[in-house]
C-alpha cells in the first residue's frame, strides 16, 4: 500500500494544475487504476503539439475522440483528419454501457453522455463542406510535390508560377496551368525563352500528363474557387462549444499526396493568417492528423525542413498539431523533439525488429521508478496508454500509465440519414457549394492569342514588303501577352500560399 500511496502522490504532484485542464483518465499501477489519481493536461500547454501512437486496435481513435470532446467543451475548435471514417459519431449523444460504468468507477470520473457540434468537410465530391484551394495558393513547391515531379520538372513549374506572377495572371484551377503549359510550349515559347530561358517540350509534356492524372484523381474538383477561409474553422456554437471539423478522407485513401500536401498548405496558411497569441490560456485551434506517416513518407530534406519550421512557429499563433500514427518512429526525430504531449498506446512485439522499435520508443519517454517502460508498452490493454505532457511551467510530467476515460459521444459512426441532416443544416455547406469560375490565366491567354491571330491576319501577306525591323507573328503574340494586367499581385511565402488574393 505504501508503494501505491507514494505513486499516487507522485502523480498528483506531477499533474497538479492551477488553470483549466482536460482530464484524460486515471493513473494505473501494476495493472490497477488508482482512485482519484487523475491525469490532467493544462489547456495552456496544448499548443505545444503532441503524438498519439499505438498498434491497430489499441484505442487511438477513442483517445482522439475524448480529446476532441474535452477541447470542444472548453470552446476550443478542432480540425480532425478522418482517414478511415471513424469519427462522425461525435455529433451524436453517447450511451452509457456496463463496461463504461465499470471503467469510470475505477478512475472515479463521472460519465455524462452528450453530443458536440460537428461540421463534415470534404476534399472531393462527397457530401459536406467543400474545402478548395487555388493552384496559386498551393505555390510551386507543394504543387510539384503533389505531382511527384523531379527537380528539373519542379524548376519548370516554378518558372510557370513566376511567369504568371509577372504577367498578373491568376492560376485558379487546373485548366489554368494546363493552358499556360500549352502556351509556353507553342505560341509563347519565344517569349519564355527570352525572359526565363529555354524549356524542353518533353518536360512540359510530362508535367501536363501528371496534371491530367491528378484531374482523374479528383484534383479538378479540389482546385478552384471558392477557396476555403480558415476563419470558418474557428467557430463556436450557441452553447459555447467549439466546432469539431471532421475532414472526411475515406474516398481519397489511395491519393495520399493530395491529402498530405493539402494539410501542409493549410498549416502554412493558418500560420500566416493567425495573429500572434503569446502565452495564451488555451489554444485557438487543435489539429489532429491521422495516418501522419502520409505527410512524412518520401518527403525531401528541404520539405522536411519546411515542415519542422512550420511546427516550431505555428504554436505561437495558438495552434496545436497532434500527429496520430501506429509507430512513433514514423515521425522524424526533429519533429518528435518538439511535441509536448505524448500518448502511447500498446505496441506489439512479433519480430526482433518490433522489439528493437519498442526499446527505441521506451527510450523516448521519461525514466520512471514505477514502470519498466518497454515491458509495460507490450502489456497495456485497450483504452490504456502511457502519457507524458508539459505542466504549466513547461516541465515534462511524470510518465503515467493511464486508463483513458470513455468518449461521451457515440462510439460509432453516423448513419447516412444523420450525415445528411447535419449537411442540410450547415451554413458552411451552403457557403462553399458555389463554384466560381472568374477570369484567370485560361481566359486571359485565350483572349490574347485570339487577338494576336487577328492582328496577324491583318498584316500584309507578302513577306518581302515587311521592313527588317517589323516584328514577327511570334513577337506580336509575345508582346501582346506581356501587356496583360490585373488589379492584384501574388505574394508567396514558405509554401506559396501565405496570402489569398484575387477574391471578390
Amino acid at each position: 500500500m505504501s508503494k501505491q500511496n507514494d505513486f499516487s502522490e507522485h502523480i498528483r504532484n506531477g499533474y497538479t494544475t492551477k488553470g483549466e485542464s482536460i482530464i484524460l483518465g486515471g493513473a494505473i499501477l501494476d495493472g490497477d487504476a488508482i482512485p482519484d489519481t487523475h491525469i490532467k493536461i493544462p489547456l495552456k500547454t496544448l499548443n505545444r503539439h503532441g503524438l498519439i501512437a499505438g498498434a491497430t486496435g489499441t484505442g487511438k481513435t477513442k483517445t482522439i475522440q475524448v480529446l476532441s470532446e474535452q477541447l470542444s467543451s472548453f470552446g476550443i475548435p478542432v480540425l480532425m483528419m478522418d482517414i478511415k471514417g471513424d469519427f462522425s459519431g461525435i455529433a451524436a449523444v453517447g450511451e452509457e454501457k456496463p463496461f463504461i460504468t465499470e471503467r469510470h468507477a475505477k478512475i472515479t470520473l463521472p460519465f455524462e453522455p452528450q453530443s458536440f457540434p460537428v461540421e463534415l468537410m470534404t476534399l472531393s465530391a462527397q457530401d459536406g463542406v467543400r474545402m478548395r484551394a487555388t493552384v496559386s495558393e498551393f505555390g510551386p513547391v507543394l504543387f510539384s510535390r503533389i505531382l511527384d515531379l523531379n527537380d528539373t520538372q519542379a524548376g519548370v513549374v516554378s518558372i510557370i508560377f513566376k511567369y504568371c506572377d509577372d504577367k498578373k495572371m491568376p492560376l485558379l484551377d487546373l485548366k489554368d496551368i494546363k493552358k499556360v503549359l500549352n502556351y509556353i510550349t507553342e505560341e509563347g515559347k519565344d517569349e519564355i525563352s527570352q525572359e526565363y530561358g529555354k524549356i524542353s517540350t518533353a518536360t512540359t509534356g510530362t508535367i501536363l500528363r501528371k496534371i491530367i492524372e491528378l484531374e482523374q484523381q479528383g484534383g479538378d474538383i479540389f482546385f478552384g474557387e471558392k477557396s476555403f477561409e480558415i476563419d470558418d474553422l474557428m467557430r463556436i456554437d450557441e452553447n459555447g462549444k467549439g466546432y469539431v471539423n471532421i475532414l472526411r478522407l475515406t474516398d481519397i485513401q489511395d491519393k495520399p499526396k493530395l491529402f498530405s500536401t493539402f494539410m501542409l498548405s493549410l498549416m502554412a496558411e493558418i500560420y500566416q493568417q493567425m495573429p500572434e497569441k503569446g502565452d495564451a490560456d488555451q489554444p485557438e485551434l487543435v489539429v489532429f492528423i491521422d495516418e501522419a506517416h502520409l505527410i512524412f513518407d518520401q518527403a525531401s530534406k528541404a520539405l522536411l525542413d519546411q515542415i519542422e519550421t512550420i511546427i516550431k512557429l505555428i504554436r505561437s499563433k495558438g495552434i496545436g498539431i497532434y500527429f496520430v500514427t501506429q509507430n512513433p518512429m514514423d515521425v522524424p526525430a526533429s519533429v518528435l523533439a518538439q511535441l509536448g504531449l505524448k500518448i502511447q498506446h500498446a505496441l506489439r512485439a512479433f519480430t526482433a525488429k518490433d522489439r528493437q522499435a519498442i526499446k527505441q520508443t521506451a527510450d523516448n519517454y521519461p525514466t520512471s521508478d514505477y514502470y519498466k517502460t518497454d515491458e509495460v508498452l507490450t502489456s497495456l490493454g485497450i483504452g490504456e496508454a502511457f502519457v507524458t505532457a508539459l505542466n504549466e511551467k513547461g516541465i515534462p510530467t511524470p510518465l503515467a500509465a493511464t486508463m483513458m476515460r470513455a468518449p461521451m459521444s457515440r462510439m460509432d459512426v453516423l448513419t447516412e440519414s444523420e450525415i445528411s441532416e447535419i449537411n442540410t443544416k450547415s451554413k458552411l455547406v451552403k457557403k462553399y457549394a458555389e463554384e466560381i469560375d472568374r477570369e484567370s490565366a485560361y481566359e486571359i491567354l485565350n483572349k490574347k492569342i485570339e487577338e494576336a491571330n487577328q492582328a496577324a491576319e491583318e498584316v500584309e501577306p507578302v513577306e518581302e514588303k515587311r521592313k527588317s525591323n517589323e516584328p514577327s507573328t511570334a513577337e506580336v503574340i509575345g508582346k501582346s501577352v506581356t501587356k496583360v494586367v490585373t488589379s492584384a499581385s501574388f505574394i508567396r511565402g514558405v509554401f506559396g500560399i501565405l496570402t489569398k488574393l484575387f477574391k471578390k
